[in-house]
């Protein structure tokens, strides 16, 4: 399979909505924490109506028109979109969501993604929050030079996270 990384359209949005809960029911199952596929419905399935895809498409402008404060990338397989990363810029940087259908982890693409997002963030410092046992995730994120930065925390009174940040680089740094 060929996979392209582009930035999002409009018109995507139609389908990021929608896969976006289907990721969730994908990866944050767990039993032991309460996540289950209603509270997953609950917490995140508006991303998938009217409503939500919504959002998407008005976020998606705003990165054509902000480019500055708004970062959105899809990888497409195809017609398919396979994943994506949104980021956005305030105060500091927040990485999220970032999600890649299990058809296209393994190809690097999580990593040109990434590569692409800390082009644009840098050189500012960038936060994210990951579910504690995402392991993967983890794995991945302090390959790209996030730490975890603080005590984990129940998002939405459920979902145990932790915060990582990736510090603004050094002006002294090697170069």
């Amino acid at each position: 399979m060929a996979y392209v990384i582009t930035a999002a359209r409009p018109e995507d949005a139609a389908t990021l909505g929608p896969l976006h809960l289907r990721n969730w029911l994908q990866t944050y199952p767990n039993p032991a924490a309460g996540i289950d596929e209603s509270w997953i419905r609950e917490h995140r399935g508006s991303s998938a109506t009217a409503e939500g895809i919504t959002q998407w498409r008005e976020f998606i402008e705003a990165t054509s028109r902000h480019p500055d404060l708004h970062f959105c990338r899809v990888v497409r397989s195809g017609t398919e979109i396979a994943g994506y990363l949104r980021g956005h810029r305030e105060e500091t940087v927040t990485l999220g969501p970032m999600y890649l259908l299990s058809h296209a982890q393994g190809h690097g693409l999580g990593g040109r993604m990434m590569t692409e997002f800390l082009t644009w963030a840098e050189p500012a410092r960038i936060r994210l929050g990951v579910a504690d046992y995402n392991e993967r995730a983890i794995r991945f994120y302090r390959r790209h030079g996030f730490e975890i930065a603080g005590e984990r925390y129940l998002w939405r009174g459920r979902l145990p996270t932790l915060p990582m940040i990736r510090e603004a680089p050094s002006a002294d740094g090697p170069g």
